[in-house]
């Protein structure tokens, strides 16, 4: 990736980093949830974005 990004790439790019994270700790004491985990995490390596 160039070190001169445009601007769409570098949105895109925030928004990808924003996404990658597990799911909050309060959100998975809740009762009535079925969610565990996190189904869209993604690793650098094995998942390119495509951008």
């Amino acid at each position: 990736m160039p070190s001169q990004k445009t601007f769409i790439t570098k949105v895109k790019l925030g928004k990808a980093k924003k996404q990658n994270r597990p799911l909050p700790h309060w959100f998975r004491l809740k009762t009535d949830t079925k969610i565990r985990w996190n189904a869209k995490r993604r690793n650098w390596r094995h998942t390119k974005l495509n951008i």
